[in-house]
């Protein structure tokens, strides 16, 4: 009788839980450091393929991250056919103010967007949108910027109403928190009502989606606890607020679009616990989004996505409930609905390694490019993955 138990409960166990007991590594044809480890905090990273086939990736980089004001925007290219990235190099730098989340992406006219945080008074609540713009980016160093301003958000009233009315749909369970919110319904909506508190603090993390009409750059907010999207119809020169991505703590959205137009938000859980992947989706075109809500997915840092060109979905991010050291990827070949088990980029037993942040693009040849922090305890970098989905399945 109780091996008919044991084989009946085994059997109801899903098989990514199988798996978080075992290494079942990705298969790799790159798996490199863009830097040598070192002292510094490097962290946040974009990678971005360039008309001429080269590769551009930024991080931040410093002696900490929000309290650290030497913190800088740095960057570094792989050039086509050559074996090595370059030397890294200065992208950004607001003096005496910290820098941190960039984000690369070419607009509708192949101009290059760099778009970052500023974090003013040295808290996340009060950062401010930054943006550069070149169109003389193929040179080996740093690209020759042409264009530097604030990306400035100005959500009215109707942020207030959907706040009001997400929060009207949340399971009433006492528990959440963020800067603004330690009651936290109460105090959000409260703090929702602040023209003031609703126009800063505004983050990037991960790239945006990007169709011929729109640029939709996706952001999130410490102080709310939740995300919006920044939505650009004029190739970047100005952007407009979208009505707020809410739930209990669904921040650094990373944005997919399916077959039928819908926009799928993949967010990590800043919320409740146990902290699971959560999603919305939006059916216009990322101008308003559904409650946020848990997926089955652990999590404990940012996650991504990407649509590839055979039409499966990419996801990668720490498929645990606490701690960095494991980066897993699963594929999904409808849209999301059903995922496979894990594979793993990275997969440490020893929990003092940390693995997050994930960026992740394909290039025109059908290769997929990655990079995540790489945090160990002798020091950090940034890491470098290619993979090929067709031997991937």
């Amino acid at each position: 009788m109780l091996r008919i138990l044991f084989a009946f409960l085994f059997a109801m166990i899903l098989p990514s839980q199988l798996l978080w007991a075992q290494e079942i590594k990705v298969n790799t044809l790159v798996d490199e450091s863009i830097f040598p480890i070192q002292d510094q905090h490097a962290h946040g990273s974009s990678i971005l393929y360039l008309p001429n086939g080269d590769l551009l990736a930024v991080w931040f980089q410093g002696s900490g991250e929000r309290k650290a004001d030497d913190v800088r925007i740095m960057g570094a290219r792989k050039i086509q056919g050559q074996p090595n990235w370059t030397k890294p190099f200065l992208m950004a730098d607001t003096p005496g103010i910290p820098d941190c989340n960039p984000v690369l992406f070419l607009n509708q006219n192949n101009e290059l967007f760099l778009v970052w945080i500023a974090v003013l008074a040295n808290q996340w609540e009060q950062s401010i949108l930054r943006v550069r713009r070149s169109t003389d980016f193929l040179q080996e160093a740093a690209p020759r910027w042409t264009w530097q301003d604030n990306i400035l958000l100005k959500p009215g009233e109707e942020f207030v109403k959907e706040v009001e009315k997400r929060f009207a749909e949340l399971a009433d369970s006492g528990l959440g928190w963020a800067e603004y919110a330690p009651p936290y319904e109460r105090m959000i909506l409260e703090a929702s009502r602040d023209s003031k508190k609703r126009s800063i603090g505004w983050m990037t993390r991960i790239k945006p989606l990007i169709s011929a009409e729109k640029i939709i750059l996706p952001l999130y907010s410490d102080g709310f606890n939740f995300s919006i999207m920044a939505i650009s119809e004029d190739q970047g020169e100005t952007w407009k607020p979208s009505l707020p991505l809410v739930g209990k703590g669904p921040i650094q959205p990373a944005l997919i679009q399916k077959s039928n137009g819908d926009i799928v938000a993949m967010l990590r859980d800043s919320g409740d616990s146990p902290t699971q992947i959560q999603k919305s989706v939006s059916k216009d075109q990322g101008q308003s989004w559904t409650l946020a809500e848990k997926t089955e997915f652990p999590n404990t840092a940012s996650v991504e996505i990407l649509r590839l060109e055979d039409g499966r979905w990419w996801m990668v991010g720490n498929d645990l409930h606490n701690g960095r050291n494991q980066l897993a990827l699963w594929s999904s070949e409808n849209e999301g609905e059903s995922w496979s088990s894990s594979l793993y980029l990275e997969f440490e037993s020893d929990k003092t390694a940390q693995f997050s942040y994930p960026a992740m693009i394909q290039d025109p040849n059908g290769l997929v490019h990655i990079t995540y922090s790489k945090h160990l305890p002798v020091g950090k970098t940034i890491q470098y993955r290619v993979l090929d989905p067709r031997k991937i399945q």
